[in-house]
């Protein structure tokens, strides 16, 4: 156990989000995505709330601030205006956190299969809700001098 640390950012997970550089991508499914299809390294957090992996994923992940969307969705049902009710709290945490701005991009699903296979690792969750399967880009956390 460390302190300061959520205690779902688990060793391998921790090391996985230390090893991203700026721009590495990241996945987060639920549990009915075909997370090792990929090929990609899966970490497998036994949380039911993709939320609460998100959250704590983001309070060591900087998202990346010079892209237009660091954070992406799968599209709902071939309607790129659909959402769920877990994407919808998702995008409200992030802008919450300081991001007011930040809108998703939206990935058609069978482009996401194939985006996943780009991905820097997949972080697997216990999340039942469908098309609960986002990637976050990391971006840089400057310091002053």
């Amino acid at each position: 156990m460390l302190k300061g640390i959520n205690p779902l950012l688990r060793g391998d997970l921790l090391k996985v989000l230390d090893q991203m550089g700026h721009g590495d991508q990241l996945l987060i499914a639920d549990r009915n995505y075909p997370s090792y299809t990929s090929g990609k390294p899966v970490i497998e957090v036994p949380s039911t709330s993709l939320l609460e992996v998100t959250s704590a994923i983001l309070s060591v992940f900087p998202l990346d601030s010079f892209v237009e969307h660091p954070l992406e969705r799968m599209e709902v049902d071939q309607d790129p205006e659909k959402t769920t009710s877990v994407q919808e709290k998702l995008l409200e945490q992030v802008r919450g956190a300081g991001q007011p701005e930040l809108t998703f991009g939206v990935i058609p699903r069978l482009e996401f299969y194939e985006r996943a296979k780009s991905v820097f690792a997949v972080v697997h969750t216990l999340e039942a809700a469908p098309y609960s399967v986002f990637i976050l880009r990391k971006g840089v956390i400057f310091t002053s001098n």
